[in-house]
């Protein structure tokens, strides 16, 4: 039975890859801290169906304390899938620091201790927020000239850059996935398309920022979950940056009409300044993914949104929440 660790596995992304490979048959060990960012209950939720399987293991640690993670973790692991990380564009401008130690320190403890322990593969979950506002389109891994125009944006690129050094210096295949815009069930409360749900559920005003013609590579949550497995298993050279999207971008106005529509509401929406950090625009290139993994996005946007819509009205308790009354985060 193979084993691997899995950071952040008690949330969103993470949470829906210890359902695959529990069911794949692996021994999945999860690591979380439980931020504080959105509600401790919503991760306990994601996991509870593995919690008394004895091929899943939940540790409770902060990724900066180094000690703590090697005196709590297993040391025995084929793979380590590193997708905890302090989230959110936004907050990372209220809090650069935080993002850095986590992010980046967090990042580097974690590469320490693959060194130590002889873990030879490590898959690292980048963001596409790494090419700021980059007018050459689809975003391409090619492009090397990165102008992140945010916070967190630059802890992900450091997260690379980290990984490249430990794959040159200590022979750890690093593989690092920027995801673009991902969604579908159990997707974060903060997030766009489940706050402005929540928001169109209750009636509220759906702040639209500029003129809703910026928009996103929505990327579901099957299709990346299956890009991060893939990757997982990747043995061709030992240092990779890989896009994982869609390759079709959605204006942020037509996603709040087509989720009114899904919902059967009509949509009250205010236009607002553009948000700091914000980029206009996101659209990946998958040439890489194609050939280096064999990824494929098969959802389409309107599927992936009806299969949220409908795990969201089966947990009216997700929406009915304080964080439906702040100001959404589009990233």
């Amino acid at each position: 039975m193979k084993s691997v660790l899995v950071t952040g596995g008690a949330g969103f992304i993470g949470s829906h890859l210890v359902d695959k490979l529990i069911k794949d048959g692996w021994d999945v060990t999860v690591l979380d801290n439980f931020d504080p960012f959105y509600d401790h209950a919503i991760k306990l939720d994601n996991i509870a169906a593995h919690r008394q399987n004895p091929n899943f293991h939940l540790v409770q640690s902060d990724l900066r304390d180094r000690l703590a993670l090697r005196n709590g973790l297993s040391r025995e692991y084929d793979v380590i899938v590193h997708l905890g990380a302090k989230a959110g564009v936004r907050p990372s401008i209220l809090d650069p620091t935080a993002y850095q130690d986590v992010n980046v320190g967090g990042t580097q403890n974690l590469l320490e201790l693959a060194k130590e322990w002889g873990v030879k593969q490590f898959v690292f979950a980048s963001s596409s927020s790494v090419y700021g506002v980059n007018p050459r389109v689809p975003w391409s891994e090619e492009d090397h000239v990165l102008m992140p125009i945010s916070p967190y944006a630059s802890t992900k690129i450091s997260g690379e850059l980290l990984g490249h050094v430990y794959s040159h210096l200590h022979g750890i295949r690093f593989i690092g996935l920027r995801f673009f815009t991902v969604y579908g069930p159990r997707q974060r409360p903060d997030l766009a398309i489940h706050k402005f749900s929540s928001l169109l559920l209750e009636g509220r005003t759906v702040p639209i920022f500029g003129n809703g013609s910026t928009s996103r590579d929505y990327t579901f949550i099957g299709d990346i979950i299956r890009g991060i497995q893939a990757a997982m298993a990747y043995d061709r050279s030992d240092y990779e940056v890989i896009n994982l999207g869609s390759t079709c971008p959605i204006p942020l106005l037509e996603m709040v009409n087509l989720l009114a529509d899904r919902l059967g509401v009509e949509p009250q929406i205010k236009f607002v300044a553009e948000q700091q950090g914000d980029v206009p625009q996101t659209f990946a290139s998958i040439r890489k993914a194609k050939e280096l993994l064999g990824y494929e996005p098969t959802t389409s946007f309107g599927d992936g949104i009806e299969q949220f819509v409908s795990w969201l009205l089966s947990h009216p308790q997700l929406w009915l929440t304080p964080e439906s009354q702040q100001v959404g985060a589009y990233c």
